[in-house]
């Protein structure tokens, strides 16, 4: 596979960086196949999907009605889950909690875009401050892992706290801003799209490189997330944004409005780490670029054009000296000196493999699910 010549689709912008892409004898990968042949043909936003959406919201009425909440959302201050807790409310007319976890790398724009939609919307709030020692602990053990996926730590501080509090407080209603319209191209494993949590895996690099017992941060396993969690405690996952137009711009852009919302220069630049981790460290030291997936979602979905993405993608989205500046500032917040982090970016790349870990399960897992008719997949 090193020696596999460069390739690039002819309708998006992924490339043979993603070690496992397939083309066709058009060039087309097929990132773009599967979007015109399983998500495309099974994505309404028309008349079938509000729908489909008032059902669900009918469901979550009926079954929460004795509850102080009908559901969960938990609120980065992003795009996408900020429209989601907007539609939750506006439009199906239900009751979210809307839940944050604050891992200790907030933005001010991320902050101040929760208190204009929690206020805008008159919604109720609770944030969920991660230890920060235990959180510093974990993240420098997996930069110490060298390995590329850097943002698991706050990926898994997200997702095991929303659950935790869910479970806790007996809410069987998930809503997320999970959706095809900004995200039909999935991000390989190899560029960290590691899908689910695997304790195994962090188990074995905080054993390895962490210095501190992790007494409280949470950790809900992907298995017993899909079974436990799924079958025994009733809870369900929706997706509401699949449901509705949604645009990009056009989202911004009501929410600007209506609220006072600030838009981000690009995806996930709500959290200082994972704008530093995507916009310098993936890039540079693994030649991984998430932009590739993210703006090759919006060319399928017809919101950039591909020159226009391919353009962007040619040189950084942030100046050189902002850059070095956050280098500086992720260094000092993780108790590191300029040196010592660059040392940690000058070491051998590794990947989660030359870590315990059970992918192989999880795969196994989301395989019978899937025809077991249990899990209704359509991304590559």
């Amino acid at each position: 596979m090193k020696n596999r010549p460069y390739q690039i689709c002819t309708k998006t912008i992924m490339d043979t960086t993603d070690p496992h892409i397939i083309f066709n004898e058009k060039g087309e990968s097929d990132y773009y196949t599967n979007f015109k042949e399983n998500i495309e043909p099974n994505w309404h936003t028309d008349e079938r999907g509000y729908n489909e959406l008032m059902k669900i919201a009918d469901k979550i009425k009926k079954t929460s009605k004795n509850k102080d909440f009908d559901c969960i959302i938990g609120l980065s201050g992003g795009l996408d889950s900020s429209y989601a807790a907007y539609v939750a409310k506006e439009i199906m007319g239900i009751r979210p909690l809307i839940f944050h976890v604050d891992a200790g790398w907030n933005t001010d724009k991320a902050v101040g875009n929760i208190e204009k939609l929690i206020n805008g919307l008159g919604l109720d709030l609770f944030t969920e401050v991660i230890n920060w020692e235990e959180m510093k602990d974990l993240q420098l053990a997996f930069l110490k892992s060298q390995i590329s996926d850097q943002d698991l730590p706050q990926d898994y501080a997200f997702f095991s706290a929303l659950y935790k509090f869910a479970k806790k407080h007996k809410i069987n209603y998930v809503l997320t801003g999970g959706n095809f319209s900004t995200e039909c191209c999935r991000e390989p494993e190899e560029w960290g799209g590691f899908p689910g949590i695997d304790t195994t895996l962090v188990k074995d690099i905080h054993s390895k490189f962490g210095k501190r017992p992790l007494k409280t941060f949470p950790l809900v396993d992907i298995l017993s997330y899909k079974i436990y969690y799924k079958y025994v405690y009733g809870m369900e996952v929706f997706k509401p944004l699949n449901l509705v137009p949604y645009i990009k711009k056009d989202a911004e852009n009501l929410l600007t409005e209506k609220f006072g919302w600030e838009p981000f220069q690009h995806k996930h630049h709500e959290s200082r780490f994972t704008r530093f981790y995507e916009d310098y460290w993936l890039p540079r030291k693994f030649g991984y670029q998430k932009r590739k997936a993210h703006f090759s979602s919006l060319i399928l979905t017809g919101q950039m054009t591909r020159e226009e993405a391919l353009d962007r993608v040619s040189r950084p989205e942030l100046p050189e000296e902002f850059l070095q500046r956050e280098f500086e500032y992720v260094a000092n917040k993780l108790d590191l000196t300029k040196e010592e982090l660059q040392q940690i970016f000058e070491g051998e790349n590794k990947t989660y493999k030359d870590y315990k870990n059970k992918m192989g399960i999880i795969k196994l897992g989301a395989q019978a699910m899937q025809k077991l008719g249990l899990e209704k997949r359509l991304f590559r």
